[in-house]
């Protein structure tokens, strides 16, 4: 059985991985860098500030940062070593077969993602804390992209992103409760113009500014990523 799935998840690899366009290359690599989504994790920081009492602010940035942390530690420093899976990008027996973009191959084993984990880490508990639906697909566009890059990149197989994936949700729901628990005062807005908030008390033009610093930040990427396939040629 689990050979079974070894086999399926090394096929579906090589149907996702890589492609001959140069310009996707250039995208995906760019899309799964850390620095690209700086400004968006500011103009998020701002508006959880912006709503939130200055306790409460301390309090969710504590339950992001351990997000990251345990989904980060658990993958790279427990389970990568103990089931010490490779990499696609380190597997000899599929190096002639998968795209390495621009020769990226990071560590030796690749189970489960972290990157993964943490991108779905995040999107499950700024969803809970938001509760908006069009940010809630925002989010889930952006965690899903970063886990496909890192199948198309050649650096993870689909099970490595799903698991990490499943493992990140289930951090940032517990992240999310232990919040509600050390905020037990807070309470959803009472606003009496529900249209212009969240049923979490967020404003809805505060979230839209979150959506939009995406929306600019794929633009970015869409138009930096013709600059690798230009660079390509140099």
């Amino acid at each position: 059985m689990l050979n079974d799935l070894i086999a399926f998840d090394q096929r579906l690899m090589l149907a996702l991985n890589g492609s001959d366009s140069l310009y996707m290359d250039g995208f995906m690599r760019i899309f799964t860098s850390t620095w690209v989504w700086i400004p968006l994790a500011f103009v998020v920081l701002l508006v959880v500030f912006k709503n939130n009492k200055l306790r409460q602010f301390f309090i969710l940035l504590l339950m992001v940062a351990l997000t990251v942390f345990i989904c980060d530690r658990v993958s790279s420093g427990v389970i990568k070593p103990l089931c010490c899976r490779l990499r696609p990008c380190q597997d000899p027996a599929l190096l002639d077969k998968i795209d390495i973009v621009n020769g990226a191959r990071s560590g030796l084993y690749g189970f489960f993602s972290s990157h993964a984990a943490n991108c779905f880490g995040l999107f499950m508990f700024f969803t809970l804390l938001i509760r908006h639906s069009g940010f809630t697909i925002t989010m889930l566009v952006w965690a899903s992209i970063n886990a496909i890059s890192r199948i198309y990149l050649g650096v993870h197989y689909p099970g490595d992103v799903l698991c990490g994936a499943l493992f990140g949700m289930a951090v940032g729901a517990l992240m999310y409760l232990i919040y509600r628990l050390l905020t037990r005062k807070l309470r959803y807005t009472t606003q009496k113009v529900t249209d212009f908030y969240t049923v979490s008390g967020y404003l809805k033009e505060d979230i839209l500014s979150i959506r939009l610093t995406m929306y600019l930040t794929y633009l970015f990427i869409i138009f930096f990523a013709f600059i690798y396939v230009s660079r390509s040629f140099l």
